[in-house]
């Protein structure tokens, strides 16, 4: 094996680690950090290979993060086990209609929903002063509506697999403003649910052909250690640095993603 490719493998090694440490931190897996790298450094690939590569690695992400948290005791298992299961219809649809799109125009896409998402999280983050009264609340204490919660679980499978970046821009903040989770215990259960919901969509990808296992690989290694890594850096973060770190990083892309489209300008 040459040096060029041992450092290339190392390179996507390393990617992976920082990028699922980061998705870890914020419950939302690495594909919101995979999806705009892979547009740029591989811009000849289509954006169903974007999408199952992407996903791929989120899988691999959410599985070692989920591990973490119940070793942690911080996830609700109940309700990860039924929203897990609601997700699947929307993992097989997404990742069949991932192919729908041009390569610019899933970029304008993509990035729209990052700025909805960043909009959401800012305005529930910052429009507060202290902390909710629910991120006092326990695993027992917690109450939800089961119907609303698996309604959103089947839109969050659409969005993780048509979008290949896991679904927890959009659970974390349905948990925690519609379902009154507290913010740790909202990232550690959206993890368990990407877990199941991304196996589910890389399932359908591999069928399709949409993997691209050489940059998956190599990416998914780091991934497995940086979900370990995120999952202890997220202890030690105060429930409103999560969501400002969240919000921040997702607009920050987003704009660049609307405007690298070229559709509006």
């Amino acid at each position: 094996m040459s040096d060029n490719i041992v450092l290339f493998y190392l390179f996507f090694i390393v990617v992976g680690f920082f990028t699922a440490m980061f998705g870890t931190i914020i419950g939302a897996g690495g594909g919101l950090v995979f999806v705009p790298l892979f547009m740029y450094w591989f811009p000849e690939w289509s954006p169903s290979m974007i999408v199952g590569t992407s996903l791929f690695s989120v899988m691999c992400n959410a599985i070692s993060g989920s591990l973490a948290y119940l070793r942690q005791k911080k996830v609700y298992v109940s309700a990860a086990l039924i929203f897990s299961i609601s997700t699947f219809p929307g993992a097989i649809l997404g990742a069949r209609m991932s192919g729908w799109f041009t390569g610019n125009g899933f970029m304008f896409a993509f990035g729209c929903f990052m700025l909805c998402a960043s909009f959401l999280i800012g305005f529930k983050n910052f429009g507060k002063k202290g902390e909710r009264k629910e991120e006092s609340l326990t695993k027992d204490q917690v109450t939800y509506n089961k119907p609303i919660g698996i309604a959103i679980s089947v839109i969050v499978g659409f969005i993780s697999s048509i979008f290949g970046i896991g679904g927890g821009l959009v659970h974390v903040p349905a948990l925690i403003y519609i379902m009154g989770f507290p913010t740790h215990l909202a990232t550690a259960t959206s993890h368990a649910i990407l877990a199941v919901s991304t196996a589910v969509g890389v399932i359908t990808h591999l069928i399709e052909n949409h993997i691209v296992f050489n940059i998956a690989i190599p990416a998914s290694i780091g991934a497995i250690f940086g979900a370990q890594a995120g999952a202890q850096i997220a202890k030690r973060l105060k429930a409103k640095a999560i969501l400002a770190l969240m919000s921040i990083g997702v607009f920050a892309l987003a704009i660049k993603l609307i405007i690298s489209s070229g559709i509006l300008f």
